[in-house]
């Protein structure tokens, strides 16, 4: 056990990082051996989703996860999965609620007036 009191909090946090790492990589295998058994597109899509946070928290290298997904991605292929690009659609603006007429909004905020041009500063002459 340590003695110095910044090496102990340092095993303490080593601790609860490790669990944490240990809880990813769990959900991670769980989601691959889950489309190893039955391939779908729904468990597919579950596992690339745990590999790819896996690799937002740093459990797993970005390249080991692009190997993993193509290997995923060439099962589901063998096994007739059909793989669908899942583009979210973009959320379509609300129309506005019933606009006031100009006529009504151009009396509700009078014209605002200009200010007066403000003079440039005299210049001072030049010294020599």
């Amino acid at each position: 056990m340590p003695i110095i009191k910044s090496a102990i909090k340092r095993a303490k946090q080593t601790v609860v990082r490790r669990e944490r790492n240990v809880a990813t990589k769990r959900a991670l295998k769980e989601a691959v051996k889950a489309f190893t058994a039955k391939p779908t597109t729904a468990t597919l899509s579950a596992a690339q989703s745990a590999i790819d946070t896996a690799v937002k928290k740093n459990v797993l290298n970005k390249n080991t996860a692009s190997r993993r997904k193509a290997l995923l991605s060439k099962t589901a292929k063998a096994a007739g999965v059909k793989i669908t690009a899942t583009k979210k659609a973009a959320p379509k603006a609300a129309p506005k609620a019933a606009a006031k007429p100009a006529a009504t909004k151009a009396a509700a905020k009078p014209a605002a007036k200009k200010a007066p041009a403000k003079k440039p500063a005299a210049k001072k002459p030049a010294a020599k």
